[in-house]
Formats: structure tokens, sequence, C-alpha cells
């Protein structure tokens, strides 16, 4: 490892550019988790949320992903309050689309006037005067696509968003959507546990729209004492780290953003980067729950007691 590396090392997870002229390192941090309880109100600790936003962009993180419900806004406020005036190489990405009732409370709404306050709102809260990554966080089916992207490529047209994503849709989303705006960027669930979308990921590398799986650590039932993915712990490296070395090797198109509220946790999450899985660990850790008719539709997930918004 060189000094660099160790100074950095999310920077080891390599780059990709959203959009393609947009260049981040693959390794990201969700902020989603500096919030309170329910993702609801202010954190427990803001000064250490404060410092884990400066310790990830030291570490090299030049991607992190929020959304304006989270909290609401609690993720945004801080994240200007942390890292405002931004470094240049630093891709603050956000979403909307879901307005929140109460702690753990999620409610979709797409109208357009609703999306355009809610941009004007984030742009506020960020300190930006344009969004390098806009993704809408959920379709509301009760609004057509063509309407809430439509407003989307609206503010794009006007320079207050650069890019346009989606979060938990299908391939048949992703074309339908992508007749209507480009589309660099998928956020759904996905993780060893979790590969139900593994269909939507190889559309993703086939077509070099980046992949940001949520909540990329679940690995539930896997990471238990003497679990399978516990015996394959390498010394120096901890479950999380291989759960996250795994999928930086599954496909470059991959932008894992693990989120954390403490500083620890973070520079651990960032080593993953440095790991280097062998085939054969890599092997092993991929037949650990193989993509198939019980990994989609969230049966893994339920079984294995995962839920977690992204």
């Amino acid at each position: 490892m060189t000094t660099e590396t160790a100074a950095t090392p999310a920077a080891a997870s390599g780059t990709f550019r959203l959009g393609g002229d947009l260049p981040v390192n693959r390794l990201g941090y969700g902020a989603m988790q500096i919030t309170g309880p329910g993702v609801w109100g202010d954190p427990a600790d803001p000064d250490e949320a404060v410092r884990v936003l400066r310790r990830a962009v030291e570490l090299g993180v030049t991607f992190i992903d929020t959304a304006d419900s989270y909290g609401p806004f609690v993720s945004e406020n801080l994240i200007r309050k942390a890292l405002h005036p931004y470094a240049e190489n630093v891709v603050i990405a956000t979403k909307g689309g879901l307005t929140r009732p109460g702690p753990d409370a999620w409610l979709t709404v797409g109208r357009p006037e609703y999306l355009r306050q809610q941009v004007e709102l984030s742009l506020r809260h960020l300190g930006l005067e344009r969004i390098d990554l806009y993704q809408l966080h959920r379709i509301d089916p009760k609004v057509p696509l063509a309407d809430q992207l439509g407003e989307l490529v609206l503010l794009q047209k006007e320079g207050k968003i650069r890019h346009i994503g989606l979060s938990e849709v299908s391939v048949a989303g992703i074309k339908q959507a992508s007749k209507i705006a480009d589309i660099v960027s998928v956020q759904n669930q996905y993780n060893l546990a979790n590969r139900g979308a593994e269909d939507v990921l190889d559309y993703c590398a086939a077509n070099n729209i980046a992949f940001i799986p949520w909540f990329p650590m679940a690995t539930g039932e896997l990471a238990r004492p003497g679990g399978p993915l516990d015996s394959l712990t390498r010394e120096g490296a901890t479950a999380s780290q291989l759960a996250l070395a795994w999928l930086l090797r599954r496909s470059p198109v991959l932008l894992p953003i693990p989120g954390t509220s403490k500083v620890a946790h973070l520079e651990e999450n960032a080593a993953a980067a440095t790991i280097e899985l062998t085939d054969d660990e890599y092997a092993a850790l991929s037949a650990l729950s193989a993509p198939g008719p019980a990994a989609r539709g969230g049966g893994l997930l339920s079984r294995l007691g995962i839920g977690r918004n992204g």
C-alpha cells in the first residue's frame, strides 16, 4: 500500500464518470445515517456527523449521496455545514420524490410542482447553484412518468440539475424513463444478501449507467458469528469490508455508498477499497447467495430480516 493510498484509501476504488463527464471515486458515502431515529430529526451527535463528512473527503470520498427526505433536510444541511464551499472534485447527489409525515414513514409524491419545489429547496440547503446528480427517489404511480421526469428535464435545461438518475426501478422502467430523459444512474438495493436487482445491474453495466447500491453492507445472517461470511474473513479484513470489496469487484459501474454516523466506522469502510480479493475469495463470496428466484422480489431480504429505505 502506498503512502497516498493509506491517506486516501477510497481513491483505490477507482473512478467512474457519471454521464460520461463527471468523475467520482467509486466508493462513496451515503448520508442517511447522519439523522435521528427513523431517519427523522437531528442526529444524537451533530458534531460527530460533521466530523464524519469532513473525514470522508479526507479519505478520498468524492461522491456523497443524500436526499431531501433524510431528516427531512437534516442531512443536506449538515453536508453544507461540514463541506461548503465544496472541493472541486466533490460531487453531491441528492434525491426528491418522497415526503415524510414522521419517523420511518415515507410517501411517494411525484407531482411536477412538488419536485420543482424540492429541487429549489435542495439547492438552498446544500448551498449549490446546480445539483450534479438529482435522482427521482421513487416513481409516483399516480403521476405520469413523462410529467415527473419532464419537470426534471426542464430544471436541467434551466441549469439547476446537471444529471438525472432514478431509484428502485426495473429494467423496463429504465428503458421507459430513457425515452424522456438521459438517465445516468440507478439506485437500487443490492448487496451480498440481496441480489434481486441483478438484471438491472447487468443492464446498467451494458449501457454505462452508474449503479448505486443502497444498503450495500446488508450482510445480515451471512455475517453472523460462525456464519458463512464470517468463515471467509481473512486477517485484517472484516466481514463488512469483504462485502464492500466484493461489490467493487462485481462491476465497474457499481458505486457503493456505505453510510455511518461514526468516524471509526467510516475509516473501516474506506479501507475496504484497498482490499484486493483473490479469484477464489471472490468466487466463494459470490456463491454465498447466488441470484435466483428466492433473491428476487424481496424474498431473501425478508427472510434475513433486512429492511432499510434507500
